[in-house]
Formats: structure tokens, C-alpha cells, sequence
């Protein structure tokens, strides 16, 4: 059953290994899938309308208000003066007017334009960050996906090559094995070498099972988060590493400092923030508007002194108009201290995310700064491994090593391999992962990083 399934397994690789799709294909095929980069688009499509607002907010605003319906009105007035050039001058005079269940009618046409409103000048502002805000939380999942995408990508080529190693050095076993029982049996060797070959077997058959299923789960993470056919995942080994990192650690810190997008949504944060503390202030308290508007209204009916009493009214007005809120209760002091004080809060946690990046380059920088050496040292010692494995086998059939000298010498060859597999992959994520904190993660090195070696 398990040579069923290790063969199983080995033909699945190997049918779409002439057509091996790379990162760039991994990346282009997960945008498709990704849930919250699909969130920070939808966001991001929203900056534009959040700027036309902030310019919106300047433009003149027209509004016509009418309305209709049943209206009752009675006037009352006593001891006034009339005065009229035929009839002279008479004081005491009454007025009465008298409308019942009339037909109201009217309407109204206003036309403002903002002069000076500092509240209005803050949510121009807000809106443009807001803008801002939601590019720079694209530009992150973009890069946070891809340097996920990657993960996912070289997770499952080094589970597939822990996989085949493994399967190589399973048949290298099962002969050993054979052939130690075969000697036994013919008494050219002691029991013991048979022993220990049906023990390593046994060992291996385990790490066999246990790779196969981290294979099946690493090769459905990727499936699932690309959405393509499991049979189509065709995974490679990176290269042995981008082109090396030679700008000194200031460098990179600078780059992080200036174009890293989660540093530049802190900003903005901060922006916003002291912006809404600026709505609140007692500078933003007066507003003067260009104002012109007219209207009329008209009430018609049966009343108390007529059949046919009618009230009209018209207006038309051009000017300014100054608002000045002179008592809020205190509301507005009270809303601005709360944003200050969250305005304090953010700029707190933008020190604290600049403390942050700057540590997490330096370790990144650091560790490609000893990862090409580490890389070397390991193509050495795979390279000794496979001498000492070749001395050992050799040595084995003139009889000065021992089957378990032999055993011993092909395991260690096969962890060299896959050690020297893990860091060029570890070697590859950290350049990687750097260029994504600096902000210059993009397709170019996702296609650099996934050529064949």
C-alpha cells in the first residue's frame, strides 16, 4: 500500500513538471481569491469619490424647498396708526384677518456658497487622507499577499522535495535491507546488519507517512488560496537568491521610514486625527457664507370676513451670513479634548511603528548579510556528504564499514540536501520580506525569485 501511494504520489509531480507554473502565476491567480485583498480594493476604488467630495465641499449648494397643504391662519391687531393720503392719519385702529382650512402653498430657492468655515476646510482634509488612507492599505495587502503567496509557494516545493528525498533514500533502504537478509542467509553476514536495516526502514516508513501528509496539506493551502486544481500545482525551488542585498542597513531603514505602507497609514492616522481635533476648536467656530434666496407664500380660503380671504408674502435676499455658536453646553470642548487626546494616541502609536520597523529591517538586513555565507557553507557540506556517503559504500564492500556506517552516512546526505534546500528558500523570503517593509515588493522579484536553478 505505501509503494501504491509513494507511486501514487510521484506521478502526480511528475505530470505537469514541463509545465511548472512559477510565483508570478501562484501571485496573478491568489488576487483572484483573496478575500481581504479584495476588501482593500473595493476600498481603495473609493478614494476617488472621497476626493471629489473634499472638492465638493467648496462648490456653491443650491436647494428649492416647496411644500402644499391645509393651513388655518387668524391675525389680530389693535390700537394701530393707518395712514392714508385721501383718509389722513387715524390712530387706534383694529385689523383683523381670518383664514380657515385654506390651501397653503410655498416655496423657496437658496443659493450659499462657503466663504470661511474652518470646520469645512478640516473634513476637505479628512476626506483627501481618507483617500490616501485607502491607496495605502491596497499598496499593503498587495504586498502582504504576495509575500504570502510566496510562502505558500516554496512551503510546498520544500515539502515536495523533503518528499522525493525521502523516497530516494526509502528505496536506498529497502535494498540494503533485502540484500542484509540475503547475506544472512547465506551466512556472509551477522543477523545485526539486518537488524538495523529492518529498524531504519521502519523509522523511514513513518517520516515517509508523516512528509506525505504535510505534501497533501501544504498542496491544499495553496490550491485553496489560488484556486486552481491540485494536479496543476506544479512547484519549483527558488533560485540561489536575488540579486544580494549591497545597500548598507541606513539604507534600507530610510527606504522603510519613507515608503513603507503600513508606516505611511500611520501618518495619515495621525493626520486625520489632528484634523478632527482642528473641526473643534474656537477657530472653527465662525462661518461665513454668500448667500442669496427667494420665495413666496400664498394662503387662500374662506375666513371670518370673507368668502375669499388670500395671504401672499414673496422675499428675496443677496448677502452674507455669519453663524457664530456662542454656548454648546460645553460639547465642543469636550469633543475636542477627546480628539486630542486621540490624536495624542496616534502619534504614540506611530513612534511605536517606527521603533518597530526599524528593528525588524535591521534583523532582516542582518540575516541576508550571513545568509549567503550560510548558503555556502551548506553547498560545502552537502558536497562532503555525498563523498563521505560514496567512501562509506565503498569502504562497506571491502568490508571496513558496517551497514549502519552506510545507513548512517546516506541519512546525513539526504539532511544536508534538504537543509541547503530550506535555507535558499529562508534565504529567498528574507529579500523578500525586506523589499515588502521598504514598500518595493512587486512582481519583477516574484518573478526572480522562482527562476529554476
Amino acid at each position: 500500500m505505501l509503494r501504491k501511494t509513494l507511486l501514487a504520489l510521484a506521478t502526480l509531480a511528475a505530470l505537469p513538471s514541463a509545465q511548472a507554473f512559477d510565483l508570478v502565476q501562484a501571485w496573478q491567480a491568489a488576487q483572484t481569491q483573496d478575500r481581504a485583498l479584495a476588501v482593500a480594493r473595493a476600498a481603495q476604488l473609493g478614494a476617488e469619490p472621497k476626493r471629489e467630495q473634499a472638492q465638493a465641499l467648496w462648490r456653491p449648494s443650491l436647494m428649492l424647498q416647496a411644500g402644499v397643504g391645509q393651513a388655518t391662519q387668524e391675525s389680530q391687531t389693535r390700537g394701530a396708526q393707518f395712514s392714508a393720503p385721501a383718509l389722513g392719519t387715524i390712530s387706534g385702529a383694529d385689523f383683523n384677518t381670518s383664514v380657515t382650512t385654506g390651501t397653503s402653498s410655498r416655496w423657496a430657492l437658496q443659493a450659499s456658497q462657503p466663504l470661511y468655515n474652518p470646520e469645512r476646510r478640516a473634513q476637505a482634509q479628512q476626506l483627501g487622507v481618507a483617500a490616501d488612507l485607502a491607496d495605502q492599505a491596497w499598496r499593503a495587502a498587495q504586498q502582504g499577499l504576495m509575500l504570502q503567496t510566496a510562502q505558500r509557494y516554496f512551503e510546498l516545493a520544500l515539502a515536495t522535495e523533503r518528499m522525493r528525498a525521502l523516497e530516494q533514500q526509502l528505496g536506498s533502504v529497502e535494498r540494503a535491507a533485502t540484500e542484509a537478509q540475503d547475506r544472512f542467509k547465506l551466512g556472509a553476514a551477522p543477523i545485526l546488519d539486518s537488524h538495523e536495516a529492518q529498524a531504519r526502514l521502519a523509522g523511514l516508513r513513518a517520516e515517509v507517512l508523516m512528509a506525505q501528509t504535510e505534501l497533501m496539506l501544504k498542496r491544499r493551502v495553496l490550491a485553496d488560496s489560488t484556486g486552481l486544481p491540485e494536479a496543476q500545482l506544479a512547484v519549483r525551488l527558488p533560485a540561489a537568491g536575488l540579486a544580494p542585498v549591497t545597500l548598507p542597513l541606513e539604507a534600507w531603514q530610510g527606504e522603510a521610514a519613507s515608503q513603507s505602507p503600513e508606516l505611511q497609514m500611520r501618518r495619515l492616522g495621525v493626520e486625520m486625527a489632528r484634523q478632527e481635533a482642528s473641526k473643534h476648536g474656537l477657530r472653527a467656530a465662525p462661518r461665513l457664507d454668500l448667500v442669496a434666496q427667494a420665495g413666496r407664500e400664498h394662503l387662500s380660503g374662506s375666513g371670518a370676513f370673507s368668502a375669499g380671504a388670500a395671504q401672499t408674502g414673496s422675499q428675496r435676499m443677496i448677502g452674507l451670513q455669519l453663524n457664530v455658536p456662542l454656548y454648546t453646553g460645553g460639547m465642543r470642548s469636550a469633543r475636542e479634548r477627546e480628539a486630542l487626546q486621540r490624536l495624542e494616541q496616534a502619534q504614540a502609536e506611530l513612534a511605536l511603528a517606527q521603533q518597530q520597523l526599524e528593528q525588524t529591517v535591521r534583523s532582516s538586513w542582518l540575516n541576508l548579510q550571513v545568509g549567503q555565507q550560510r548558503l555556502l557553507a551548506l553547498e560545502a557540506a552537502l558536497k562532503a556528504s555525498g563523498l563521505r556517503a560514496d567512501a562509506t559504500e565503498l569502504g562497506r564492500s571491502v568490508g571496513d564499514r558496517t551497514l549502519l556506517d552506510q545507513l548512517n552516512a546516506d541519512n546525513e546526505r539526504t539532511q544536508a540536501r534538504l537543509g541547503l534546500a530550506q535555507a535558499r528558500v529562508a534565504l529567498v523570503m528574507e529579500q523578500l520580506r525586506l523589499a515588502m517593509l521598504a514598500g518595493k515588493l512587486d512582481e519583477s522579484l516574484l518573478t526572480q525569485a522562482s527562476a529554476p536553478r
